[in-house]
């Protein structure tokens, strides 16, 4: 064991530690819920017709600098995009404005970019935004403690189940990434989550045949998809598990100066 992995795994369990915002999961498991990050064109193009077919829905986590650029994920999102997602009933979150990790800005900088990146799907959509993902799955404590000031829930890239207590300042999430030999891995975690009745979340990115180190096949991903479908849990996306946790929206900020001043010193 390298001190690298030594440090990363104190660095979690800290996180898992401290300034939780907890929730009971109850007797409402096994739930799955898929995710997808940065929202490349492919996780609408074929990751929403997937789960359609499957009569599920989504949650996509938007940053909306990405909007229209391409890098290694392929192409971002566009303006329409956004509202056929929304259209078709797919959850759309947040991820700030400007894809930051909050390791590599100011606390006030980037905390302001949450609260932009929360104001840009209201002002494009007409609606809400109230649940969260940590770009780069970048977590400090810090911003653990600060953000559910804000939004209702924080998903990370930390691995494992949620449940029976909910972590909402820090979902655990399992990754799918690469092609379709990656499915025993996946299909362990369904089968741990029903016997464990509790709320398992997958995300990737990019879904194509020649996915990004971030991303998977339409196969892998379809299979999942499958998966998950006939082990006969429930797939819901985030915002539709917590609404049947009874919990509460978070209530958009009115203000830049406020919003910053309120997540700068946690006082909302």
């Amino acid at each position: 064991m390298t001190i690298r992995s030594i440090l990363g795994a104190a660095r979690r369990k800290a996180l898992c530690s401290f300034y939780a915002r907890t929730v009971s999961l109850g007797d409402r498991g096994p739930i799955i819920s898929f995710t997808f990050d940065d929202f490349p064109r492919t996780a609408l193009t074929v990751g929403a017709r997937v789960l359609e077919d499957a009569g599920a829905r989504g949650t996509y986590y938007v940053a909306f600098r990405l909007m229209g650029t391409h890098d290694e994920l392929g192409e971002q999102f566009r303006v329409e995009d956004i509202h056929d997602l929304r259209d078709r009933g797919h959850e759309l979150g947040s991820q700030t404005f400007s894809h930051w990790s909050c390791r590599s800005k100011s606390h006030s900088d980037y905390c302001q970019d949450v609260r932009r990146g929360l104001a840009a799907v209201r002002e494009v959509t007409g609606q809400n935004c109230s649940n969260f993902s940590y770009p780069f799955g970048h977590v400090t404590l810090r911003t653990k403690e600060t953000l559910p000031a804000v939004v209702t829930s924080c998903r990370s890239v930390i691995p494992g189940l949620n449940g029976p207590i909910v972590d909402l300042a820090l979902l655990r999430a399992n990754r799918i990434y690469g092609e379709r030999d990656q499915l025993r891995v996946a299909e362990q975690l369904i089968q741990e989550n029903l016997k464990r009745r509790s709320w398992l979340i997958f995300y990737t990115h990019d879904i194509r045949q020649n996915p990004s180190p971030y991303g998977c096949t339409p196969a892998l991903f379809e299979a999942t998809v499958t998966a998950a479908a006939r082990s006969g849990s429930r797939i819901l996306a985030v915002e539709q598990v917590l609404r049947e946790l009874g919990v509460k929206a978070q209530q958009p900020i009115r203000g830049a100066a406020l919003a910053a001043t309120a997540l700068q010193d946690g006082s909302l």
